[in-house]
């Protein structure tokens, strides 16, 4: 089966890096699939608190996760740094999608990628509410087409 390469750092706008831990390794040797996901949620959540657009406690619209993936092509391995790279792929009325890509730190080639998907609610309603513009805005920085 033949599927297309992963996106280079060149995709990728915002980069986070996170320090693995001694129980990220499976049996296996190397990080489990699960751990991807924590890095995902991490590096949108950490984007959207400095970028002003979440507050925990109080904020108006949330974001529910509706839908994530994850094509694995390198592993990793605890105490190995890695660098999660983060990208706007689509913004809708109410949702956004996430590009995501794991590397090794420094390494030029993904281990990973990953998509997210937010639909942003009313935080009383839970119903699909319009993002606000300032927030439509800071989704457009990070956005960048595949290359």
């Amino acid at each position: 089966m033949s599927r297309a390469p992963l996106a280079g750092r060149d995709a990728y706008a915002v980069w986070r890096r996170i320090g693995t831990r001694w129980s990220d390794n499976d049996a296996y040797g190397h990080v489990n699939n699960t751990v991807y996901y924590g890095w995902f949620d991490t590096a949108v959540n950490a984007w959207l608190i400095e970028a002003g657009l979440l507050d925990i406690a109080a904020g108006d619209p949330i974001g529910l996760v509706v839908e994530t993936g994850c094509r694995y092509a390198a592993s990793l391995a605890y105490p190995e740094p890695v660098d999660i790279g983060m990208a706007v792929a689509r913004i809708g009325t109410s949702s956004v999608t996430y590009r995501l890509g794991v590397f090794a730190a420094g390494s030029g080639d993904a281990a990973a990628e990953g998509h997210f998907t937010h639909v942003y609610v009313g935080r009383e309603s839970r119903r699909p509410v319009p993002l606000p513009e300032e927030w439509r805005r800071a989704f457009a920085e990070i956005s960048r087409p595949l290359p």
